[in-house]
């Protein structure tokens, strides 16, 4: 198919042996990943050296952590998005194995970390489009810090996270510890991931990796 005639958001959350890469944290560490110890206004491209620095606007102090507890919906009010949250594990190579490409409307929780809310890092993932429309995550690059992500959980309490950062980082230069690991040990910490950079027509994937990080600051019922 020619460049003029490939539907504008042609493309798939990355799968097989990018997502395997993506997540080498996951696949080499399993439950530990969430146990690592170690903004700007609009994305940036580069190697996670970002990470840590202050941002731009204040941010609220982190609430303390709540127990475990199944997510069952995402709302990002900035965004319009409201959707639905479905655990998952790995694939077969050892990668989150995100939700089925026919539904680009769902968020996957990796079921084997932590609990969106409790201490650690909960990690979701979630397409950025089909071959003919957007998904749930299409514009989760435009977040900034002091952004709200809220997660409805199944205890009936709802977690309530700030944005801090989003980075747009290529594949070569992702680093998993860093990606996926607190950035504060002892908080309740959020990452959103989904694809980023440009489409690559001869490897059908995308170059790049959206990732936003929060934080847990409010809780209610």
């Amino acid at each position: 198919m020619s460049d003029e005639h490939r539907p504008r958001f042609s493309g798939r959350l990355l799968t097989g042996t990018a997502w395997a890469v993506l997540l080498l944290g996951l696949w080499l560490w399993g439950r530990d990943v969430t146990e690592v110890r170690h903004g700007t206004s609009t994305p940036t491209t580069g190697d996670m050296a970002a990470v840590g620095r202050p941002p731009d606007v204040d941010l609220p102090p982190p609430a303390g952590p709540l127990g475990p507890a199944s997510p069952q919906r995402l709302d990002i009010p900035g965004l319009g998005v409201q959707a639905p949250v479905v655990a998952r594990g790995l694939d077969a190579q050892g990668a989150v194995d995100p939700p089925p490409f026919e539904q680009p409307g769902i968020v996957g929780w990796y079921a084997a970390g932590a609990a969106p809310g409790a201490r650690g890092t909960a990690l979701m993932v979630g397409h950025v489009d089909t071959e003919t429309r957007p998904a749930v995550f299409y514009r989760i690059s435009a977040l900034k810090p002091g952004a709200t992500v809220r997660v409805l959980r199944d205890d009936g309490r709802v977690a309530e996270f700030t944005v801090d950062d989003v980075q747009v980082v290529t594949r070569e230069l992702f680093d998993a510890r860093q990606a996926y690991g607190p950035r504060e040990p002892g908080r309740a910490e959020l990452r959103l991931i989904t694809c980023g950079g440009t489409f690559d027509r001869a490897s059908r994937s995308y170059t790049a990796n959206v990732v936003v990080s929060a934080y847990l600051t409010g809780t209610g019922l």
